[in-house]
């Protein structure tokens, strides 16, 4: 099928059922009387597989030719780096696996390019998910754009998380690197509450993240913030997913 366990269990409810199977072995010796053999044979434990296989493959956003690329992964709860590989270098793909009872962050990085996250949430006890993504890396031009994944606040407040440090951290690391990068620190909501608030909330958000970079040590003249509330969503806000897919912090680069 897609990936799971094609195995069904049936229970038969009541007083218990006498074996129905008739399985007959005709043996040479015995063509006349053939050996029946009611036996069942004994159940086979089927042991849980909980983890997230993620695979792809890194692109140039423009060309899209394969890039080399750097993959870093995080556990978004103590902030350290679990593992790092590389993709392909002539076809770009990757594969990685991750296990259950974790958030994990995923940075993507390639000289030349921004870094592009994804964020990973798989609970105790999930099922077995196949993840296939094409990862479009953007050059850093003018007018590129990327969204922030592993920038967590608290619910209803522009209060950074810590899980938020290390996604802040290569922030701060591409704009020491490229010191004539000017930028715009947007925030967005979903569509939940009246359109006032979410205006609010979402330029709050997005001064919190300027003001994390400021005391790093970027100048404040190479940040804007700004706050979109729910006018510019990217996915539909009638299920979760969406939702979430909504609620965001991006950054543009405006200079270069």
């Amino acid at each position: 099928g897609q990936g799971g366990f094609d195995l069904y269990k049936v229970t038969f409810w009541g007083p218990p059922k006498q074996p129905m199977i008739d399985t007959e072995d005709y043996l040479i010796a015995s063509v006349a009387n053939p050996i029946k053999d009611p036996q069942l044979e004994g159940s086979v434990e089927v042991e849980r597989v909980s983890l997230t296989v993620f695979k792809g493959r890194t692109i140039d956003a423009i060309t899209e030719k394969s890039v080399e690329a750097e993959i870093e992964i995080m556990d978004n709860a103590t902030g350290k780096v679990i593992s790092t590989l590389k993709t392909n270098s002539a076809t770009g793909k990757f594969l990685l696996s991750l296990n259950a009872g974790k958030n994990y962050g995923i940075a993507v990085k390639a000289d030349g390019y921004l870094f592009h996250s994804e964020n990973f949430d798989i609970p105790e006890e999930s099922d077995y998910n196949l993840v296939d993504k094409e990862i479009r890396l953007k050059n850093i031009a003018v007018g590129s754009k990327i969204a922030l994944r592993n920038i967590f606040f608290a619910t209803g407040s522009a209060d950074l998380k810590p899980e938020s440090n290390a996604e802040l951290d290569r922030l701060v690391k591409l704009m020491k690197d490229v010191p004539g990068l000017k930028v715009e620190i947007s925030g967005h909501t979903d569509n939940v509450g009246s359109p006032s608030m979410n205006q609010e909330l979402s330029q709050k958000r997005a001064e919190s993240v300027v003001g994390y970079l400021t005391n790093k040590g970027i100048q404040a003249n190479r940040l804007t913030a700004k706050g979109y509330g729910e006018e510019q969503p990217v996915a539909t806000n009638n299920s979760s997913e969406g939702r979430q897919q909504n609620r965001r912090v991006e950054f543009e680069i405006l200079e270069n």
